[in-house]
């Protein structure tokens, strides 16, 4: 049975649940976007069936609509989409990553026909726009669903099932829940990653050579500051309460670190640095979280004509997807050491035997 999808808000999320969902032929797409560029590469590239400039004459027809916009324009919409006549009942999801200024707003709807379930698929990318969205993009990652009170299960089912195309694994969490888990796992880190840049451009002033120096592990722990700043400030915004909370924690342990330095503590440092790798070598690698991973090689090469394409094609052959590659150390006539960074464990492990049975010496990254 064909139904109708509308996507309002055609950025790198919305963009990548259209191209997912264009898969199923039962579905048919209307887009919107206040940038009318995003619309019209939307629809050059096939991510769309259609476009409007009225969000309530798509909302009349649609069977589904998806909020792919930022959170303080999310809960905007929400007013205006309450206020459309339906002659259906419809399905109105969102993609925040803040659930519970939605949910207070969703709680605020007396539309009848409207049935609301927050949303939020927990996979991204650095990049934003349109021009980044892939279909693909949230292929097993965590997909949380916080239906409205309101909402009869069936409809979690329902929707569900549309969403089945984009691959992920579907979780069932309530908003204050999930803002916590977020918040410590997503949103918190992003502001640790942006004062750690912060902290590095004020030594700057002192060491001019510190942006040259600034590459492997600093790079990779302060990946997360290059994301949008605006959408992370409205992000901060939404989710202040527990950004505040969760800073308090992070000064508190600060300081006790702090201690164990100036104080020389070694055996509680070493105790302190052993728990942490025991945890994070416990997290789980099989699903994709809300900040990217990737997982790198090192190979030696030599400074020589085709050395870095002869690694691509043996990857290229196995179907190894390099998501960023960087050439280190490398000196005329000299073996270089070539970075690599694959999007999960199974293909760093793969790459590994791959490239080792066609003679190469490599290292993996922990």
């Amino acid at each position: 049975m064909k139904r109708t999808i509308f996507i309002i808000g055609l950025g790198l999320i919305g963009g990548s649940l259209a191209k997912s969902l264009k898969n199923d032929s039962n579905n048919y797409i209307i887009g919107f976007d206040s940038d009318m560029r995003s619309v019209e590469l939307a629809r050059n590239n096939n991510f769309i069936d259609a476009s409007c400039e009225d969000i309530t004459v798509s909302a009349q027809e649609a069977d589904i609509i998806i909020l792919g916009t930022p959170i303080s324009e999310t809960i905007t919409i929400l007013g205006k989409l309450n206020k459309v006549s339906y002659d259906h009942e419809v399905i109105v999801t969102d993609v925040s990553s803040v659930k519970t200024p939605v949910m207070n707003k969703a709680k605020m709807i007396t539309n009848k026909n409207i049935n609301f379930i927050g949303g939020h698929p927990m996979a991204g990318s650095h990049k934003r726009g349109i021009t980044a969205a892939k279909e693909h993009l949230f292929e097993n990652a965590i997909y949380v669903l916080s239906p409205a009170e309101s909402c009869r299960s069936h409809f979690v089912d329902e929707l569900e099932e549309v969403l089945r195309t984009v691959k992920s694994n579907f979780i069932v969490l309530p908003a204050e829940d999930h803002d916590e888990m977020t918040g410590v796992i997503s949103h918190f880190p992003h502001l640790i990653a942006s004062s750690l840049v912060h902290q590095a451009r004020k030594w700057q002033h002192t060491h001019a050579y510190i942006p040259k120096l600034a590459a492997g592990g600093f790079r990779d722990i302060t990946r997360i500051a290059s994301s949008n700043p605006d959408l992370w400030q409205d992000i901060f915004y939404h989710n202040r309460s527990k950004m505040s909370q969760l800073l308090g924690d992070w000064i508190a342990e600060m300081n006790e670190l702090k201690d164990l330095i100036d104080y020389n503590n070694r055996h509680e440092l070493t105790a302190y640095l052993r728990q942490a790798k025991e945890y994070r070598d416990g997290l789980g690698t099989s699903k994709k979280g809300a900040i990217p991973a990737f997982y790198d090689l090192y190979v030696d090469i030599r400074d020589q004509p085709g050395a870095i394409s002869s690694v691509a094609n043996i990857l290229a052959s196995a179907e190894v997807s390099i998501k960023n590659l960087q050439i280190l150390e490398i000196r005329e006539g000299i073996t270089g050491v070539l970075r690599l960074s694959v999007p999960s464990k199974d293909e760093q492990q793969k790459s590994r035997i791959v490239l080792e049975k066609s003679g190469y010496e490599l290292m993996l990254a922990e």
